[in-house]
């Protein structure tokens, strides 16, 4: 199939607009910012996640505790082109695992210092904590009431958090690995045009 200019400058186009775009990966513990419940034998519930109304599409991915984060699925998530990686858990005095949150923040220190040192930066790894739901669930568990915070509560916290990665992107520096790809995908396409000039001179 012979590629022309027309064809070509679409692709740079659409691979300038997604370059644009402020790429993240999102990372959200499935027990916070939910409603208390008690555990059931019928299987596990979906998922209820904050309410973050981000202004564009993100990846977002769940995870049963943000302890159980491992440092190759945030680096995996940074290779696979995201500008900005944020982990979002259950308050440390409340998690379902004990010390899973604890076992988070370690991880995020950890793997800043590895961004920093690659030369992407360590202020690409964000990260959050909200409401926890394992002292509800209990409560509920024993019969009592749950004191957990209202909705209302929990999508003004989210807000809060949407608000501070907006900020953080403002000011990161434009993500090197991101410039390589856009890059490639231009020597790419010309290679390509190049190519298709020949085929269709012939």
């Amino acid at each position: 199939m012979t590629l022309d200019a027309t064809s070509i400058g679409g692709q740079l186009q659409a691979v300038a607009e997604a370059s644009a775009a402020r790429a993240i990966t999102v990372f959200v513990c499935a027990n916070c910012a939910r409603p208390a419940r008690a555990a059931t034998s019928a299987g596990r519930p979906r998922p209820i996640l904050p309410e973050f109304s981000w202004p564009w599409p993100v990846t977002q991915a769940v995870v049963s505790c943000a302890g159980r984060l491992q440092p190759e699925h945030v680096l995996k998530a940074f290779e696979s082109g995201a500008e900005a990686v944020c982990m979002v858990g259950c308050q440390e005095d409340n998690c379902h695992y004990v010390e899973g949150s604890k076992r988070c923040a370690r991880r995020a220190d950890y793997l800043r210092s590895i961004l920093d040192e690659i030369g992407l930066g360590g202020e690409r790894l964000m990260l959050f904590h909200l409401p926890g739901t394992a002292a509800e669930d209990m409560a509920i568990e024993a019969g009592r009431t749950a004191d957990a915070p209202a909705p209302e509560a929990l999508d003004a916290l989210a807000g809060a958090i949407r608000e501070q990665v907006m900020e953080a992107l403002r000011g990161l520096s434009p993500d090197p690995l991101r410039m390589a790809r856009v890059v490639d995908a231009d020597r790419n396409s010309e290679r390509e045009l190049e190519f298709g000039d020949e085929k269709y001179d012939e």
